[in-house]
């Protein structure tokens, strides 16, 4: 950019984004009420947009940097707000044996699964956690993500846990929103899960919080308990974190109760949520945070994201990358599949992906839309139509990334 710190992309096909005036979190019909605008530009002035709509709007009394938008669409930066990027090692073993017709759970008790991956990250140590930590992010930027959240969860000591962390939290060209999965497994050296949570409690979450803005827990069958969950959460919440859970990955074991309870913000995964449980869920004020690229991976059948929005719930999207059950870092991805398998529109899925996503992350009051005083994070797709984000499977349609004004990926 120039010394004037003002960026102006003009004469766009369309630019796409949830009406500025709707209220975060979309529900209902309101989640594909999108805003298209044809003949359009974005004007940026340092970190956040300045204005954004119609080119017969458009004025400029400076000095500005123009790119020339013709034959291209602007979106909002993606959210993505469930990932695990903290990670050392792969799982293409598992990948090949989960081929085979091994399921994950027998995996995960046979000692492979999250456990292998701990042993993979502790090993790293904190600079290599840095650079792999860096490297997962910049992979998601390239996609069109501009902000995730990231979670610990592969290290379940102290050190490691907290080095996590600390790689989530950069600094990085994109946003990040760390997230203390102190809950994720029971480590081997534990004697049992409540030992293992003492020592979370005590001797980790205190530094954690520091580092953390969310606290998140695996309630599930050979992970925790909700009794576990509770116990875990309450102290999380105690030291100012946001409660969240992974829950209905395989089984209902209380996830969706336990997080209305504590008004947590998200329930993520929901694989096996029933008929009473979407009712729950959609008549409260948690989110359902649906990732179908891990019920893909594990062959699980997909989140019930139909009946959560026509029953007025909080959706979002997310990708859930990590080494195991969805290594992933593709948001568009995650939009063919919402729009394939899950039922969704492509506006849902944009909107899912965006400015509820980022309720998720509590960023919606400056994240998710191309809007007056929000952050500076626009998506420029090479295609004659929005839609083609989600559209063209893995398709090569970004021509840039910006992330507060600043290019972080493209060539264009």
């Amino acid at each position: 950019m120039n010394d004037t710190n003002r960026l102006l992309v003009r004469d766009l096909a369309q630019l796409v984004t949830a009406p500025p005036a709707a209220p975060a979190p979309l529900r209902g019909a309101a989640l594909r009420e999108l805003q298209v605008v044809e003949n359009a530009f974005v004007l940026c002035e340092g970190d956040t947009v300045a204005a954004a709509g119609p080119m017969r709007d458009l004025a400029i009394d400076a000095e500005v940097e123009e790119l020339d938008g013709s034959g291209l669409c602007a979106i909002p930066g993606l959210v993505d707000c469930h990932t695990h990027p903290a990670f050392g090692g792969d799982r293409a073993g598992e990948f090949d044996l989960r081929a085979q017709g091994a399921d994950y759970e027998r995996i995960h008790a046979s000692g492979g699964g999250i456990r292998s991956t701990v042993e993979a990250t502790r090993r790293l140590g904190a600079a290599g956690l840095g650079e792999a930590t860096a490297l997962h992010l910049g992979w998601m930027a390239a996609n069109g993500t501009t902000t995730a959240e990231g979670k610990s969860g592969y290290g379940l000591d102290r050190d490691t846990e907290l080095a996590s962390l600390a790689a989530v939290a950069g600094p990085h060209p994109i946003a990040t929103v760390p997230t203390y999965l102190g809950a994720h497994s029971v480590p081997p050296e534990a004697g049992s899960a409540d030992d293992y949570l003492d020592f979370a409690i005590a001797e980790v979450l205190p530094e954690a919080a520091k580092l953390a803005e969310h606290a998140d827990v695996f309630l599930e069958r050979g992970a925790f308990s909700a009794e576990q969950a509770d116990r875990y959460l309450r102290a999380a919440m105690g030291h100012g974190l946001v409660a969240r859970l992974h829950g209905d990955q395989f089984t209902e074991s209380g996830a969706i109760p336990l997080a209305i309870e504590l008004g947590a913000r998200s329930v993520d995964h929901l694989e096996a949520t029933g008929p009473a449980g979407v009712s729950a869920l959609a008549g409260s004020d948690v989110a359902g945070v649906l990732l179908p690229v891990a019920a893909l991976y594990l062959r699980r059948a997909q989140p019930p994201a139909r009946a959560l929005v026509d029953g007025g719930g909080v959706v979002a999207l997310a990708t859930d990358f990590n080494p195991g059950s969805a290594f992933c870092d593709s948001l568009p991805v995650v939009m063919t599949l919402a729009c394939t398998a899950l039922g969704l529109t492509p506006g849902e899925a944009l909107a899912a992906c965006t400015v509820n996503a980022a309720w998720v992350l509590g960023r919606a009051d400056r994240v998710g839309r191309l809007a007056p005083r929000h952050d500076a994070d626009v998506v420029l797709l090479d295609a004659p139509d929005w839609r083609h984000v989600a559209y063209h499977l893995a398709g090569r349609d970004i021509a840039a990334v910006y992330s507060c004004g600043k290019r972080v990926a493209g060539a264009w």
